[in-house]
């Protein structure tokens, strides 16, 4: 038995220099919507695509992104690739491949906090 028990969300906290902008690019990317800003505290609160699973912005004057690396799936990596890019989205290298597994790709907000995409590949095409 667990010491504690999880209600099933997850937030994922990252550190920006202007909520509000990277609340905005976070929409307009990744089509991610604002919950809500608690500017009082400095803090914003989106929803992903995914349910029970949101991202809160906390703002810093020198943000230090930090070691997590939120993974969203994809279903078609190289096209979501392609349009991030075309919108001056920057990537750590080529995407990676474990053929029969995984194909996934390591890019930045601009606040330098890191993201991936992972397109499942055991399902077969």
């Amino acid at each position: 038995m667990a010491l504690i028990s999880v209600n099933g969300t997850l937030n994922i906290a990252m550190s920006v220099k202007d909520r509000h902008k990277s609340a905005q690019w976070y929409h307009d990317m990744l089509g991610f919507k604002t919950l809500y800003h608690a500017d009082e505290a400095g803090w914003s609160e989106l929803q992903t695509k995914t349910v029970g699973v949101t991202i809160g912005l906390g703002e810093h004057t020198k943000p230090v992104p930090g070691n997590c690396v939120p993974v969203f799936g994809i279903a078609d990596l190289e096209t979501a690739r392609q349009k991030l890019e075309q919108a001056n989205v920057s990537f750590d290298g080529d995407s990676d491949v474990v053929e029969g597994m995984v194909k996934t790709a390591t890019f930045y907000d601009p606040d330098g906090n890191a993201l991936m995409l992972a397109e499942d590949l055991t399902r077969g095409s």
